[in-house]
């Protein structure tokens, strides 16, 4: 049961950050690979702002806000200076880590005696477990209903009509570029806030944690399209939240079984391999079955 409970947190927490990667590359077609640098950028932030003694709910947005950032950085080199948007991506990604030993003086820093976003739910007597999914249901939730409303403005219909057919939108007059780097922002800011909320429940930051973000994102994001194949905006975020956790269920899954903690990136990718080659197996069986009558 603390297995299961401590999956559900970690992937309650998580969420934010497969909801991040699902608006570059479904709604704004366009992959980000800078969500590897952003995510350690707001733990490192969080981390050292809550060490020094800062209001940790106070950090959090900063951090929130330095994965806006990186966003930004990532949308002006694609806009501007016409970089594709891979390499945009992995440059913001390669810059993030020497930035993140700047911010943190060290590799690592630990959280250690310390009040996080957890500790006033704590201190009403509830479990760790417990505050953890109590809190990051809320803010997932939360951050689902304002992603819904904004999603439906005139700014988050064009985004989306920018994803699906970007030379129709410019041929309505709407500044593609704009919407690009709106949504990065937005990403990545999700992205940083998950990774300062990740670094406080697991009490450290360290410039090697966003190792894998970007596979963790497209297992979670296949995941939740491939089990539950929702059409609304309202549901798929829903969906994305629960694929993260079931996400982090097979993780620990596996890891309960045997496996190596040295073998679970490999894991990792079999797992996103296989989640993206389902749709064409789906395609196979009524074949498959049509031959064989």
């Amino acid at each position: 049961m603390l297995i299961i409970q401590g999956a559900i947190s970690l992937g309650l927490l998580w969420s934010l950050m497969t909801i991040g990667v699902f608006l570059t590359y479904r709604i704004l077609d366009m992959p980000d690979l800078s969500v590897e640098g952003t995510i350690i950028l707001g733990a490192a932030t969080a981390a050292r702002l809550i060490s020094q003694g800062h209001n940790p709910f106070l950090a959090t947005v900063i951090a929130m806000f330095i994965g806006c950032l990186g966003g930004l950085i990532t949308g002006f080199l694609h806009t501007k200076l016409r970089i594709p948007p891979i390499l945009s991506g992995i440059l913001t990604m390669v810059a993030s880590y020497s930035v993140v030993i700047r911010i943190m003086g060290t590799s690592n820093i630990a959280l250690v005696r310390v009040r996080t976003v957890f500790s006033f739910l704590q201190d009403m007597g509830l479990s760790r477990h417990t505050t953890i999914i109590i809190f990051g249901s809320f803010v997932v939730l939360g951050v689902g209903a304002i992603l819904y409303w904004f999603f439906g403005t005139e700014v988050g219909c064009a985004i989306r009509a920018t994803g699906n057919n970007r030379q129709m939108v410019k041929a309505q007059g709407v500044n593609t570029n704009v919407m690009i780097i709106i949504c990065l922002m937005i990403s990545n800011g999700l992205v940083g806030l998950a990774g300062a909320l990740v670094a406080q429940l697991q009490g450290f930051a360290s410039v090697d944690m966003g190792a894998g973000t970007i596979v963790i994102g497209l297992a979670s994001v296949i995941i939740a399209e491939v089990l539950f194949r929702v059409r609304s905006f309202w549901a798929r975020l829903i969906s994305l939240m629960l694929g993260a956790i079931i996400y982090r269920l097979i993780i620990a899954l596996v890891l309960e079984l045997g496996m190596a903690p040295t073998d679970l990136r490999l894991f990792q990718a079999i797992t996103v391999a296989f989640a993206l080659t389902l749709p064409l197996i789906r395609e196979w069986i009524p074949k498959l079955t049509q031959r064989r009558s």
